[in-house]
């Protein structure tokens, strides 16, 4: 399996970062690459289009509204990988008074080296945790 992991501090406290970012279905509101979710099976499934239109569906496997996590596997996307496992974590610094935000994945590589896979995923978690900082920033 390969490995992709990204982690981003902000000033904002953990509370505040998990209110915008801890809903499943809230992609659409920090995440401008993601333009619509729809969600499905109680909340257990979202359904994505990236803005070419691509459906990406995951579904909720793990979800602790105390330690801030969720983990989930996508089910369908137009990514060259299967047996995709990532975690979205907020976890409090500084006394609690900024958030570091954790996103880490595994998956198997399909037609393309682990390499290249972990850097697409890499790229996938630091672009969505920049689109984050700017969202706070802003005071969404």
């Amino acid at each position: 399996m390969a490995q992709a992991s990204a982690t981003i501090t902000l000033a904002a406290t953990p509370d505040q970062v998990w209110q915008l970012i801890g809903g499943f279905d809230s992609l659409p509101d920090w995440l401008p690459y993601i333009p619509k979710s729809v969600s499905s099976e109680g909340g257990r499934v979202r359904s994505l289009l990236n803005p070419d239109g691509d459906a990406i569906v995951e579904r909720l496997m793990a979800f602790d509204h105390t330690a801030r996590s969720y983990t989930y596997a996508i089910l369908q996307a137009p990514f060259p990988v299967t047996n995709y496992l990532s975690t979205l974590r907020v976890v409090g610094v500084d006394g609690g008074k900024s958030a570091r935000i954790d996103w880490s994945g595994e998956f198997t590589p399909n037609g393309v080296s682990d390499k290249e896979a972990s850097k697409l995923f890499e790229g996938i978690y630091r672009d969505g945790l920049t689109a984050l900082a700017a969202t706070m920033k802003s005071g969404v």
